[in-house]
């Protein structure tokens, strides 16, 4: 299979360089400074093991003069407000021998979050599911830090909306070859709603770093339960989690230093002006309307976090004070 990797970001960027690595076939899809530089110096991906920089084609779209190829296999790796766009971008990219991606490919959704694969789906008919779990960063242009270790991480695949295929199992070998961890699971949205209740935090993290209140982060996680259980909603659990992962991925610091921070953390560090907090507590915000549970603390972050980028407040700058009147 031909791996399209669009958004090489910190997970993009990951999967990307370790399946070239591994003598697979692979296009990114990046913008702006980010672009520029994987054309220019290639992607390095710095690792706890050293660092490897990959010279891979990197690309703003899909081509314009010539179809796909149709062993193609396109993996959505931009966070979930950049969902839509990329989507219209591809579905209708041409595949050799007829019809169009939309139609014909395999869509991976590498992504935090439950909404990208409904979305998906409205356009792919082909769509499989991954939970994530891939400590990485990318702040500067051309670069990627993988903390990963002594896996880089561990990505369950699935079909949406259940069960698993030949596709799944396919991709899933190819990760294995680059180095991950990627059980095939029938079951990989129960594993998704588990990790989104574990993203709950990332906003927290992103306004205050690490000083974040105990009782603060158990409130977000226990609204995050109370409207999955309203919605009939089933999830893995930290103790579940914690048991597939093992010792097969933690985190190491990289020359020395220990990952910054989570995937909103990383928005707000680069100031890109957009966050992915109204797809994660707002998919709990989104679950308590519907079902007739409060949800105060999520709704507070989503306004924090989103007022945080309009006054460009740097990340883990907020005011706890502020946080906690909005809260109230």
């Amino acid at each position: 299979m031909r791996y399209v990797i669009i958004g090489a970001g910190a997970v993009g960027g990951t999967i990307g360089v370790r399946l070239a690595e591994a003598g697979r076939d692979v296009t990114l899809v990046a913008r702006g400074a980010h672009l520029d530089a994987i054309r220019a110096r290639g992607l390095t991906l710095r690792q706890p093991d050293g660092e490897v920089t990959a010279r891979l084609t990197a690309v703003d779209g899909p081509p314009d003069q010539r179809p796909l190829p149709a062993d193609t296999v396109l993996v959505l790796t931009v966070k979930s407000q950049d969902t839509a766009g990329a989507l219209a971008a591809w579905v209708d990219a041409p595949v050799a021998g007829g019809g169009t991606a939309g139609e014909r490919l395999p869509l991976v959704t590498a992504q935090n979050g439950v909404a990208n694969e409904r979305a998906a789906l409205r356009l792919f008919a082909d769509v499989h599911p991954v939970c994530v779990w891939l400590p990485a960063t990318h702040l500067d242009p051309g670069v990627v830090v993988a903390n990963g270790y002594p896996h880089p991480g561990m990505l369950h695949i699935g079909r949406y909306p259940g069960g698993a295929d030949d596709t799944d199992r396919t991709i899933a070998a190819d990760l294995d070859a680059a180095g991950f961890v990627a059980p095939v699971r029938a079951d990989v949205l129960r594993w998704k709603y588990g990790k989104l209740l574990s993203n709950l935090g990332n906003g927290l993290q992103a306004l205050l770093g690490q000083g974040i209140p105990d009782a603060l982060a158990e409130r977000v996680r226990a609204e995050g339960v109370a409207a999955l259980a309203a919605a009939g909603i089933a999830h893995t659990s930290p103790e579940e989690e914690k048991a597939e992962r093992g010792d097969l991925v933690g985190q190491r610091p990289v020359d020395g230093e220990a990952r910054s921070g989570g995937s909103t953390w990383q928005s707000l560090a680069r100031g890109t002006g957009s966050t992915e907090v109204d797809h994660l507590n707002g998919e709990i915000a989104l679950l308590g309307r519907l079902h007739g549970v409060a949800t105060p603390v999520n709704v507070a972050l989503q306004r924090a976090v989103r007022r945080a980028v309009r006054e460009r407040i740097a990340a883990g700058a907020f005011p706890l004070v502020e946080l906690e009147k909005m809260i109230a």
